[in-house]
């Protein structure tokens, strides 16, 4: 029956969701990543929760696992009907599909009393700059449609929008999976935790502001440790409070600025702290020249680099080839460039 939705159906597996969740190829690459899905239905743990705009059911399979009642709300028939088939398919009995538009009060009628509210809005596939009012259907019409129902909301936004750009009394909690941003779920009502947030799956390592805003100390010189902090961390611009919170084992520890999308906290001692993705060992920061540093590798037994600049991509291999020019050991190098400077790494 489901291929007369689509001339494709698509066995989803591995992180995407658990085996045998069928869609079709919008299903797939709209869908929640497991370990994001899995995370947030416990965050939202409770007794009855709403799903708006459900899609396949990536994420109310799993609130499903965690709540006692789960009510799954899509307008797109299709998608409901894979939802079902794969609820069938896992043994989940505990979620009421309803098929119309979320915010009218057809649809709204037939919900009981929620504990929470959660809504995947749609956004537009590209934007210039992400915008928070650009998410349909909007977050205060949603609050304004449910209001009967719960005093307790859960949105998704796009993660590039920064938190003061986000113009409403919520938690935003800025999510990274396996070191890449992800995910930006923003917190109304009573799961309000913090003003601000940030998590960094699978370790479930997470960080939550603590009063004011603190601005990290900033140097020039980077000292015998880096560190790369998660992409969550930095997004949520919180480097300054987990910079704070390393001074108990780090008291030298300052922020250092590669470029635009690279930065360190840095350290003459070597710690080990969650939402740290990257740590790295300073070997050498010298000027830029290359057959000086392809000398260097080759004295202490490096076999690879890996450049991290922002280089165009068609010089890229030109470089990275000139640098592991005659180059026979195990060791790996990361090499950052700052203005005229480059700074080589080994991973700890």
């Amino acid at each position: 029956m489901f291929k007369s939705f689509s001339p494709t159906i698509i066995v989803a597996r591995k992180k995407q969701f658990k085996p045998a969740i069928i869609s079709d190829k919008d299903g797939i690459r709209f869908a929640t990543p497991e370990p994001v899905a899995k995370y947030r239905a416990q965050r939202l743990k409770c007794n009855t929760i709403a799903d708006i705009s459900c899609g396949i059911g990536g994420q109310a399979i799993y609130f499903a696992e965690e709540c006692e009642s789960v009510y799954a709300i899509e307008i797109d028939s299709k998608k409901i009907a894979y939802a079902k088939k794969n609820c069938k398919t896992l043994g989940i009995d505990n979620i009421e599909f309803i098929c119309g538009d979320a915010l009218s009060e057809e649809v709204i009628e037939q919900l009981p009393q929620l504990d929470i509210v959660f809504s995947d809005p749609a956004r537009p596939p590209n934007e210039k700059i992400r915008d928070i009012n650009s998410l349909k259907p909007p977050i205060p019409e949603v609050i304004n449609a449910y209001g009967s129902r719960s005093s307790n909301f859960a949105f998704e936004a796009s993660p590039q929008i920064m938190p003061d750009r986000v113009p409403f009394d919520c938690e935003k909690e800025y999510l990274s999976l396996d070191g890449k941003l992800n995910r930006l779920n923003l917190y109304f009502g009573d799961i309000k935790k913090c003003d601000v947030s940030a998590i960094a799956l699978p370790e479930n390592a997470k960080i939550e502001m603590q009063g004011k805003m603190t601005e990290p100390n900033i140097t020039e010189n980077i000292a015998s440790y880096a560190y790369e902090v998660e992409e969550s961390v930095e997004r949520a611009n919180l480097l300054g409070q987990m910079a704070n919170d390393m001074m108990s084992k780090a008291p030298d520890i300052q922020l250092f600025v590669v470029d635009k999308k690279r930065s360190f906290l840095t350290s003459d001692k070597q710690i080990d702290v969650p939402l740290i993705k990257n740590r790295y060992k300073v070997l050498l920061n010298t000027e830029v020249d290359y057959d000086q540093i392809n000398k260097y590798l080759k004295q202490n037994g490096f076999g690879t680099v890996i450049l991290r600049a922002p280089i165009d991509p068609e010089d890229y291999w030109n470089v990275r080839n000139e640098l592991e020019t005659g180059l026979k050991g195990d060791r790996k190098a990361h090499i950052f460039l700052k203005e005229n400077m480059a700074i080589l790494c080994e991973p700890l």
